[in-house]
């Protein structure tokens, strides 16, 4: 099992973790609503899990244009 991180906006691969066990408090899963773990985690037919997340150069994009927000995907 991998767990690999995604942007949201832009759907670039940020990273992952190839390790078989992995507690979710370690991982900050446990801090999130059941919404956001609905909107954020998916599990793939594989095992693998695929976590959405922000890279940094959308998060930079978003920093300097809070209007950006409103969009699900943003192109730079």
């Amino acid at each position: 099992m991998a767990i690999h991180y995604h942007c949201r906006h832009c759907g670039v691969k940020i990273g992952s973790l190839d390790k078989m066990a992995v507690h979710s408090e370690s991982l900050g899963f446990h801090k999130l609503t059941d919404e956001e773990r609905q909107e954020m985690i998916s599990y793939e037919l594989t095992g693998d899990i695929k976590i959405k997340s922000i890279c940094e150069d959308c998060q930079e994009g978003l920093d300097k244009n809070p209007d950006y927000h409103q969009y699900d995907f943003i192109i730079h």
